[in-house]
C-alpha cells in the first residue's frame, strides 16, 4: 500500500491554493470554488484541499511535509512574509522542525528527519 494523497477542509480554496504555491507544491487540478490538488516536488504523493462549510473543531489537521533544505526554506518564506508559529528547531525525536499554520489553522510542519523519519533509533523490528 503506498499513500496517495492528503487532503485538508478549507472555508477558501483560493486562498488556501496562493498558500500551498508559495510553499513550493506545483497545482495540478484547479476546480473552484470546491477543489484543488497539487503535486509534491518529490516524491509520488498529492495534497489536495477540498471546500467545508464549516472546520473541523479542536486542533485540526497536522501536515507533514520534508525538505532537506529546511533552514534555507523557512529563511524564504519569512522574507515572503509567511509567519510561522516556531522556526527551525531541534526536536527530541530527532527530526528538525518548523511550524506555520495555513489560512484555515491547519497545522504545517516543514522538517528534515533525514534516515530518523523512518528509522529512529526506537524503531520496532
Amino acid at each position: 500500500m503506498n499513500l496517495n494523497q492528503v487532503t485538508v477542509p478549507s472555508l477558501d480554496v483560493e486562498k488556501s491554493i496562493s498558500f500551498y504555491k508559495k510553499l513550493g507544491l506545483q497545482l495540478i487540478v484547479e476546480a473552484l470554488p470546491h477543489y484543488a490538488r497539487f503535486e509534491c516536488v518529490e516524491g509520488d504523493a498529492t495534497f489536495s484541499i477540498h471546500q467545508v462549510e464549516r472546520l473541523p473543531e479542536g486542533e485540526g489537521v497536522y501536515v507533514y511535509f520534508e525538505t532537506n533544505t529546511l533552514d534555507e526554506e523557512v529563511e524564504r518564506l519569512v522574507e515572503e512574509g509567511v509567519p510561522f508559529e516556531q522556526l527551525p528547531k531541534n526536536q527530541t525525536w530527532l527530526w528538525r522542525e518548523a511550524r506555520l499554520k495555513d489560512p484555515d489553522g491547519n497545522q504545517i510542519i516543514l522538517y528534515h528527519a533525514g534516515s530518523n523519519r523512518k528509522n529512529p533509533p526506537w524503531r520496532i523490528n
